[in-house]
């Protein structure tokens, strides 16, 4: 009897010993702003701070699911597949710019912003929203409304929150892309900084 509970626990200490020392992930689910859209992938801001994350002390791996032309909708039937197969420890959730672009209802939005965290936390995982700002074509009503889903949604959830995923990058050419609305690779590293204020408190 006393040689079983010996070998369980060896057991248990391996186990933890091996889950201890493997990289926690953090899932980022977005679109093509989070995708390295038009640049090469080791330059996007993902990838980036998979250099910073991998190298801390507890290592993070960034484990990318974003789709260029992703909506919330289809991001919000994508989540619970990528909570079960990734297991993240953090969610990061940057989507909104295209329902945004499309002029889709702010009201459906929210409801798939809110059903996104809600599913991340109750799989265990903290959250942290990236907000993003729409050209001033769109009008000062439907940006501030914009804006609003997003502080909405964190202040709900009380999850972390980047108010402007692209800001100190979008109104500088030498930093955006011909469309405006995407980063040169130049751009990246300062988007990386926007995103690394907001999560690295949440890898501690």
């Amino acid at each position: 009897m006393r040689r079983c509970l010996v070998l369980l626990l060896l057991m248990v200490c391996c186990a933890t010993a091996h889950a201890a020392g493997a990289p926690r992930k953090v899932l980022v689910l977005g679109d093509s702003l989070s995708a390295a859209h038009n640049i090469p992938v080791e330059a996007g801001w993902v990838r980036l701070l998979d250099a910073r994350t991998s190298k801390m002390a507890t290592p993070w791996t960034m484990v990318n699911a974003s789709i260029s032309g992703e909506t919330s909708l289809s991001g919000r039937n994508r989540l619970p597949a990528l909570l079960g197969k990734e297991k993240p420890g953090v969610v990061v959730i940057e989507l909104g710019a295209n329902d945004g672009l499309q002029g889709l209802p702010l009201g459906k939005l929210a409801e798939n912003l809110d059903a996104m965290v809600t599913a991340a936390k109750g799989a265990g995982a903290r959250v942290l929203l990236l907000g993003i700002e729409l050209p001033v074509n769109y009008g000062p009503q439907y940006r501030d409304g914009l804006r609003k889903v997003y502080a909405d949604a964190a202040a709900k959830h009380g999850v972390a929150l980047v108010p402007f995923l692209l800001d100190g990058v979008a109104l500088d050419p030498a930093l955006m892309q011909d469309d405006g609305l995407h980063p040169k690779a130049a751009g990246e590293p300062r988007v990386a900084d926007n995103v690394w204020k907001a999560l690295s408190p949440l890898l501690m």
